[in-house]
């Protein structure tokens, strides 16, 4: 631990400023990750790429080496100090990330992005874990919900880069996203302090725990078990679908990647940074009268969320395409916050950069794997029968699978004491 760190109370405006730190951090996170969905088509047609290999670079080659790296770095994150390693993680992605917009063929971009998905990994556990011992179990939710809000803050980023992409081509947006980052990252690394692991929580922090004995205590919580299978699914209907939705606005309804990038920006920047707050706001409310309304709420807008995202990707016109992205985009922006309070609460302080990590390793399967990978080859295998519409028909049963990650939240209010 941290020769600084302290059990003090460290005050009102020091909690926030660093929840604003890290909220900031996880934004660059995901910009850094949500470009390469943007540049999608401009870097497809400079090297020459078929949807599979696209989602191979893209998606596949981030999470492997970002899911392998991510539990021995969570692992390390529940012994060690979580503000360096935050500190180095964002620098090292933020490094890779402007390398991208140096590559001048397929091996050397994949490399890089490669780089990005190391990097990434130590980020986001230690991130939760931290701002656990900022905010009593209580304000978790609320806390662990603006932070989400970093979510639709760097998805937004990271679509306007399409209009960076018009302007100088698709590698000037790398240059424009990566520099920041090494920025922040000496912030963090000077003004935040490694607080005392587990000084909010009644019961005794346990000195090690190793990823096993995580593992272990799952089995006797169906809750927790129900949490991360359910982030699992929502992560494949919500971010799958964001991942090949500006190619879709592309080459379905024929808009520039400027203008899909915008519209989209707008849905993520707007519409759901709104419905963070006001996920925010109900958080408290809805804990304190009863924790299983917290996973019975996020259930509820998955499936208000799932019916426009199977009309956004049927529709004919791009008007009623892009009214119903503006209704399933924001929405799926709800389950974030609840989802990182339910598993920071419903593990000991010891396990929670640990129990992020697991749910971050399934979920990015989902989203970086199973998504670009299995929609790529899907697409091109349709391609001849469909044409540009090839993607069309991909997304549309995938949306269905939104009624599944409900029913897995739904499962775990039902579980919970």
């Amino acid at each position: 631990m941290n020769v600084a760190a302290s059990a003090v109370d460290p005050g009102v405006a020091r909690r926030w400023y660093v929840l604003l730190m890290l909220t900031l951090v996880y934004a660059l996170s995901i910009a850094d990750r949500f470009v390469m969905s943007t540049l999608i088509e401009p870097i497809k047609a400079d090297l020459g790429l078929s949807d599979s290999s696209i989602g191979f670079l893209t998606g596949s080659s981030l999470a492997f080496f970002y899911v392998t790296a991510g539990l021995p770095l969570a692992t390390l994150a529940d012994r060690t100090n979580r503000r360096t390693m935050i500190a180095l993680a964002l620098g090292a992605w933020s490094v890779m990330t402007t390398l991208c917009g140096f590559a001048q063929n397929y091996w050397q971009l994949l490399l890089a992005r490669i780089g990005v998905g190391v990097g990434e990994a130590g980020g986001t556990p230690p991130s939760a874990s931290l701002l656990s011992d900022y905010f009593a179990p209580r304000r978790r939710a609320l806390a662990l919900s603006v932070f989400s809000v970093g979510a639709s803050l760097g998805s937004m980023m990271g679509s306007s880069a399409g209009y960076a992409s018009d302007a100088w081509g698709w590698r000037a947006a790398f240059f424009v996203l990566g520099a920041p980052g090494i920025a922040v990252a000496l912030l963090v690394a000077i003004t935040i302090r490694e607080p005392e692991r587990g000084r909010l929580d009644d019961t005794p922090v346990t000195a090690r725990t190793t990823l096993r004995d995580t593992l272990r205590f799952t089995r006797a919580q169906p809750a927790l078990l129900h949490t991360w299978i359910g982030a699992t699914v929502y992560t494949l209907w919500s971010w799958g679908l964001m991942w090949w939705t500006p190619s879709f606005l592309v080459r379905s309804h024929h808009m520039t990647l400027g203008d899909a990038g915008g519209a989209l920006s707008l849905m993520h920047g707007i519409g759901g940074t709104a419905v963070l707050l006001i996920t925010m706001m109900l958080m408290g409310p809805l804990g304190k009268r009863d924790p299983r309304l917290v996973p019975w709420f996020v259930s509820a807008c998955i499936v208000i969320g799932t019916i426009p995202s199977i009309l956004a990707y049927s529709a004919a016109s791009s008007r009623t395409a892009l009214s119903m992205l503006w209704l399933f985009i924001p929405l799926s922006y709800a389950p974030f916050g609840p989802t990182f309070a339910l598993l920071q609460n419903l593990v000991p302080a010891s396990m929670r950069a640990q129990a992020v990590a697991v749910m971050l390793f399934c979920a990015n399967i989902a989203n970086l794997v199973i998504a670009p990978q299995a929609v790529g080859f899907a697409s091109d295998w349709l391609h001849p029968l469909y044409g540009p519409e090839s993607l069309r028909h991909v997304l549309i049963p995938m949306a269905f699978t939104g009624f599944w990650a409900a029913w897995h939240y739904w499962r775990c209010g039902k579980y919970m004491r």
